[in-house]
């Protein structure tokens, strides 16, 4: 932690979000060892990075958010409550982009042709909402620069948490890419090469994310709830329903998961926060 606050918060926020690429590149990896996994241990992980990010958006960025609007003489519900919404609207408007009519097709039919059109279409429905990821992590980070001395150690500790939360989530959404490639016939190199490519976003978008809240500090609590509606928007659109998906009648294998992600999350946060 004191090496890195040697570092200027973009810098900050490169180093973590490379760290989430790279988590992506590692789930994405599987693939080499792996053709399939199993069901309880994908709904274990979606649900265990579902539970972090929702730890997360309220410990690391809606309580501080909420903080930072007292500060600033705003009223602290309706700032939380704007930037909460967007977070998830944009998130909303980000998967509009894809052609979900296509998606849905290609979950019905039967051929490998289709599972490969499929895990395509998701590396570019997770490349888009990796962008506001990013912008999550880089916005933690820039609000370093903005606090006061007092605090920059524990905001620091904050901007890790959320890049932690962000990583767990980037390793099944890797390998959930990957697999169903090489299941389709893909080789296993490029079935890898595009599961790691969704995460690339990440670095250039938190880079973005820390010199734009760096620069602007009025924009701090705002960029905080924003970034804890867009982790929600994913955690509920992506990983939640994944998870289900993945035991179907065994539901109890997500839920397990989400509760021990939320805990251990929890957890850190309260007694290391």
């Amino acid at each position: 932690m004191d090496t890195l606050m040697n570092f200027a918060p973009w810098q900050q926020a490169l180093f973590a979000t490379l760290f989430t690429w790279a988590v992506t590149a590692l789930g994405s990896a599987l693939v080499f060892a792996f053709k399939t996994i199993r069901s309880h241990a994908l709904a274990l992980m979606y649900g265990f990075a579902a539970g972090v990010m929702i730890a997360a958006s309220f410990w690391s960025l809606l309580d501080p958010a909420i903080n930072l609007a007292e500060q600033q003489d705003r009223i602290p519900w309706l700032v939380v409550g704007i930037g909460f919404a967007a977070g998830g609207f944009f998130l909303y408007l980000a998967d509009k982009i894809i052609p979900g009519i296509y998606l849905k097709r290609a979950r019905t039919e039967g051929s490998s042709r289709a599972a490969v059109k499929r895990a395509i279409l998701l590396v570019f429905s997770i490349t888009l909402h990796n962008i506001p990821e990013g912008l999550a992590v880089g916005v933690a980070f820039g609000a370093i620069g903005a606090a006061g001395n007092g605090e920059q150690a524990a905001m620091l500790l904050a901007a890790t948490t959320v890049a932690i939360g962000i990583g767990l989530q980037n390793f099944p959404e890797g390998a959930a890419v990957s697999i169903p490639l090489r299941q389709g016939g893909m080789s296993r190199f490029r079935a890898f090469m595009y599961g790691q490519a969704s995460g690339a976003v990440e670095p250039i978008a938190g880079v973005l994310g820390a010199l734009l809240v760096a620069s602007v500090n009025s924009l701090l609590p705002y960029a905080l709830s924003f970034a804890a509606g867009a982790m929600i928007y994913v955690a509920c659109k992506e990983l939640i329903p994944e998870a289900h998906a993945r035991t179907k009648e065994e539901s109890h294998w997500a839920i397990f998961g989400i509760m021990a992600g939320f805990t251990l999350m929890m957890v850190l946060d309260v007694a290391l926060g």
